[in-house]
Formats: C-alpha cells, sequence, structure tokens
C-alpha cells in the first residue's frame, strides 16, 4: 500500500501513513489511525502518572495509604498486597452485561468506576513501600518507573543499579548521583549520556573514561579536566582544588561545565549500536522510527519509555517492555503479547483490547478491569470460547456503528485509544508538562482536566542557604531537620540512607527538593518531539529532537564520528 495522507481529528493538520505502518495495521488487525502521532501521544500520556503519590484510603481497609490516582479520580484503589490477592476480591463479581443500546466505551467507564486498583502499581518491593510503577526492588526510596534496583533514593527510569541516588534513566551503574541517561557506570556524578565511566563528574557524551571533570565527547580517556590532558598528579591537585565536597565548588564546577559542553558538538541523535533508528535516547535497537527513550527494541514506531528489552514489533505505545505486538497502548507489556487499547495491562497476559490493570496471563479480554488468569471475558464477565467471539464482534460493530463523540466532537470507534476526559489525571499529575508546557486553554481544550497544585505545607526549620557548605562537617542531627528548598521553598528532608550514601561519595547535602532536582536532571532530556533541520558542518538534512532555534552546535552521524569517535 501506498503512503496515505489524512488530516488528524484532534488538531486538524495533515499526517502521513507510511506502508510499513500499514503493514503493521494489518498484523494487528486495526484500522488505521485518526490521529497524528503526537496527539496519540499526548492521549496517551495523559494517563500515566509516574511519580506522584496521593494521599488516600484503602477502598477495603479504610487505612491511610499513598497511591497514583488522587481520591478524585473516583477510582477505587487497595492496597497493592491485596490487591493481587484473589482470596480477597474476584474481579468477576464486578460483571456486567454488554447493552447495545449504549457506548461501550461509557460502559468500560462505568466499569472503572466500581474495580478496584492496585495503589502502587508496584510488584516483588522489599522495603521499597514509597516507590512506584516498579518491580523487583529492595531498600528504595522515592524511585519511580524503574526494577531490579537496590538502595536506590530519588530516581526515575532506573534499571538493574545500585546505591544511586538522584538519577533517571540510570542502567546497570553504581554509587552514580545526579546524573542522567548513564550505562554501566561507577561513580559516575552529575553527568549524562556517559557509558562504562567511573570516577567521571560534570561530563557529557564520555565512554570508556576515568577520572574526568566537566569534559564532553571523550572516548576511553583518563585525568582530563574540560577535556585537557593531565597526569594523576596533576589531576590531584586541580581536583582537591575545585572542593567538589562543597556545596560552592558543586555549583561552581557544574556552571563551568554546562557552558563548556555547548562548545562541542551533538549527535543528532542520542545512542549507541543502533541500525536505522529515528527518534531520541535510543540503544541497541533496530528498525526503530520515531521512538524516544527506547533500550534493544526491533521493528517498533511512535513508542516512548521502551526501556525494558527484548521490544519487538510494537507501535504507539507510551511505558512498555518485553513483549511485542503492542499497540495504542500505555504502561502495557512485559510478557504480553496481542495488546491493543490497554492501560496497565501487563505479566503475561495477551489477546487484549480495551482493558485497565488486566495481568497474571489473562487472555482473550475485551473491555475488562482488574482481570487476571481469566479468558473470554467482557466487561469482566465471562463467556464460553464461542459466546466470547460472537459478542466481541457484535460490540466492534456498535463501535463502528454508534462510536462514543466526545465534547470536542471527536469520534471513538473501534480502534481509537481512550477518550482524554476519562482519564482519572488532571494534566499536572501526569508526566505530559514534561514534554508539553500547555496552558489551561490548550489542556481542556485537548478535553483534559486541569487542576492547580494544591500540595500540603510543612513547618521547615532550616534554609537550604544555610546547611553546611562541605559533607564533611554535616553530622546526623540534619536528619531531625525540615529544610525549605532554594528554589521553590518547598519543604525536605534528609533521610539516613542518603545522608551515608552522600558521605560515603563525598557529595555535600542538596540545596533543593526532590521535585527541582529532578525537574533540574530532566532539562537535559530533550522532549518526545522531533525537528527538521541542517547538520552544523556538512548542512545535510538531519532529523532531530534539538528545536532549531537551541544552541547546541548538532551534527549528522558520519559529521559526529568523523570528529569525535
Amino acid at each position: 500500500m501506498e503512503s496515505q495522507t489524512k488530516i488528524c481529528q484532534s488538531c486538524k493538520k495533515d499526517f502521513t501513513i507510511e506502508p510499513d505502518d500499514f503493514d503493521f495495521y494489518k498484523k494487528m488487525k486495526v484500522p488505521p489511525p485518526t490521529w497524528c502521532p503526537e496527539c496519540r501521544m499526548i492521549r496517551r500520556m495523559l494517563w500515566r502518572n509516574e511519580r506522584k503519590l496521593f494521599r488516600r484510603k484503602d477502598a477495603r481497609t479504610g487505612k491511610d495509604l499513598l497511591a497514583l490516582y488522587p481520591e478524585e479520580s473516583g477510582w477505587p484503589v487497595y492496597h497493592e498486597s491485596d490487591w493481587w490477592n484473589l482470596d480477597l476480591w474476584d474481579p468477576l463479581s464486578y460483571g456486567q452485561d454488554f447493552n447495545p443500546q449504549k457506548s461501550f466505551l461509557v460502559q468500560f467507564f462505568e466499569l472503572c468506576k466500581k474495580v478496584p486498583k492496585p495503589h502502587s502499581d508496584a510488584v516483588n518491593m522489599v522495603n521499597s513501600e514509597y516507590s512506584a510503577n516498579a518491580a523487583d526492588m529492595k531498600n528504595c526510596y522515592l524511585v519511580f518507573n524503574s526494577a531490579y534496583d537496590e538502595d536506590c533514593g530519588y530516581g526515575n527510569g532506573f534499571t538493574s543499579s545500585r546505591n544511586c541516588y538522584d538519577g533517571s534513566y540510570v542502567n546497570k551503574s553504581e554509587r552514580c548521583y545526579g546524573s542522567f541517561w548513564v550505562d554501566n557506570c561507577y561513580e559516575t556524578h552529575f553527568s549524562s549520556h556517559c557509558d562504562n565511566c567511573v570516577s567521571v563528574w560534570f561530563s557529557r557524551d564520555c565512554r570508556g573514561c576515568s577520572y574526568c571533570v566537566g569534559c564532553a565527547n571523550l572516548r576511553n580517556k583518563k585525568y582530563c579536566i574540560f577535556n585537557e590532558q593531565f597526569t594523576k598528579e596533576e589531576y590531584d591537585v586541580r581536583i582537591a582544588q575545585m572542593k567538589l565536597d562543597t556545596w560552592t565548588g558543586i555549583v561552581s564546577v557544574g556552571n563551568q561545565s554546562k557552558s563548556f559542553w555547548l562548545l562541542y558538538p551533538y549527535k543528532y541523535i542520542q545512542g549507541v549500536q543502533n541500525t536505522n533508528v529515528s527518534g531520541a535516547y535510543i540503544s541497541n535497537s533496530k528498525n526503530t522510527k520515531k521512538s524516544y527513550l527506547i533500550r534493544g527494541a526491533e521493528d517498533i514506531a511512535y513508542v516512548q519509555y521502551g526501556q525494558y528489552p527484548p521490544l519487538r514489533d510494537a507501535m504507539d505505545v507510551t511505558v512498555t517492555g518485553e513483549t511485542e505486538l503492542v499497540y495504542e497502548s500505555l504502561t502495557s507489556g512485559w510478557s504480553g503479547s496481542n495488546i491493543k487499547f490497554c492501560v496497565e495491562s501487563w505479566n503475561g497476559g495477551h489477546d487484549l483490547e480495551y482493558c485497565l490493570f488486566c495481568s497474571s496471563n489473562g487472555a482473550n479480554l475485551f473491555g475488562c478491569v482488574g482481570v487476571g488468569k481469566y479468558q473470554y471475558c467482557i466487561l469482566n464477565k465471562q463467556y464460553t470460547k464461542e459466546e466470547y467471539f460472537a459478542l466481541r464482534e457484535k460490540i466492534i460493530q456498535q463501535m463502528n456503528d454508534m462510536p462514543y463523540v466526545d465534547k470536542q466532537g471527536r469520534v471513538y470507534k473501534y480502534g481509537e485509544f481512550f477518550p482524554p476526559e476519562f482519564s482519572p489525571l488532571a494534566y499536572q499529575q501526569t508526566i505530559l508538562p514534561e514534554h508539553f508546557n500547555m496552558t489551561q486553554q490548550e489542556v481542556e481544550a485537548f478535553g483534559a482536566r486541569w487542576q492547580e497544585s494544591n500540595s500540603t505545607e510543612y513547618q521547615t526549620t532550616k534554609d537550604a542557604k544555610n546547611l553546611s557548605d562541605s559533607i564533611e562537617n554535616v553530622d546526623l542531627e540534619v536528619l531531625k531537620e525540615v529544610i525549605k528548598c532554594e528554589k521553590c521553598g518547598k519543604a525536605y528532608r534528609i533521610i539516613q540512607p542518603e545522608l551515608q550514601f552522600l558521605k560515603q561519595v563525598k557529595i555535600p547535602l542538596p540545596h533543593t527538593c526532590v521535585d527541582c532536582r529532578h525537574f533540574d536532571r530532566i532539562s537535559q532530556r530533550n522532549p518526545a518531539i522531533f525537528y527538521n533541520r541542517k547538520c552544523a558542518k556538512c548542512g545535510i538534512d538531519i532529523e532531530t529532537s534539538y528545536a532549531p532555534d537551541r544552541k547546541e552546535i548538532v551534527y549528522c552521524e558520519k559529521c559526529y564520528n568523523e570528529e569525535v569517535v
């Protein structure tokens, strides 16, 4: 089939569907999309709360807990351990008959308001009750969207890492602090896009380096400061002069480093060991189109946050991994396959459509909430195999003949993801602000909910500016303090494992709160938006996540490799 140009239902802009896209739709047995890739991504992201926790009541026990879904969502939540215990509740007890006179999506979301959800989306956690959207973690605190980590704190996108704090997208690393997108690193601090580095500070795009500070684009170097080579003895003297164990030293070297990085070229796409890929932050992948934050994928397109390989044959998915054949879904996969139009459906489920929180090897489920292990269910009611497939076809026909229409006039036939207005989250509670800075008018025009922050105010006992400048002078008394953030004024505390870590690696106490540190880190991360611009050296056309008006010098692959590698 040839390429086709369509007009997006949402933004009214043209978008193109390529022949290989049509091949995937045929494989998945779905109609082509009516929304452009960007609007599809925004629609999915409105359903993703990565790292905000809300105080509310457990719908089963009445006890207080911290949940990913606020009380105003109308979604009941159970403590994670109870939700997985089907001796305590039965998802099929909420089953309802399909009403052919009523929109299927309306019936589905009526069911959503009744069936309990897990409070934290976290499994196999040991002493990590304040982390969420996570799995297989031990002794972790406020770590989100992560798996297989131990003794970590204040991070997102951690994978198989140990003793790391205040990081984002840290993979197979140990004793790292304040870093973004680092892989196989040890004691790599305040750095980004670094692989296989040891004892590196404030460096960008370095590989195989050790004992370096403020460097950019180095390969297999030792004892370098701002890309200048020193002997070990010279290096040690200069590092001591920088006083990196003090807040004054950290701020000074950090500012110098960020200015220095801009003198050296950035590759148009961030990533290594790729073949035929486009997008941003992609590694060890093949045939990957317009995707973002991807590791170990093949034959995917328009996917964001696919960091858990292997990932195969996926399109229009946000947050996924270890799966194949997934389309227009959010936080779905992990040993699953053939998943369409689903949210939070994982752990071995297959042949799932329009499902929410369906897991544990559930199969052939349509319009179900919280169903696991069962087969042939629609709206949480079980049928025989023959009855299931007959009713499924009837519902699909009804969705096409009597589709849901939202307040913006957008039509939801079979093949569309859920409407924004049905999300349990307000714009500010999702990951969307990290990629699209939208106004209240823009959010509401898209059909989403706007809600101003109403965070709890705590009485602070100490201003961050009055903290000890050097970590050497800090004692256990600081654990009693409620500290006022230098940037936003909100309260934060230092926890005992964090203090122990900072003393071990000789890094001063942070002067900003957890949220400010998070947004400072991910400010290094380009949003999931792609632009056409020219290579700064040879002038050829490139597609990149660096906007044309940004300060970075951006090179194509060939020019970058000639100068850097």
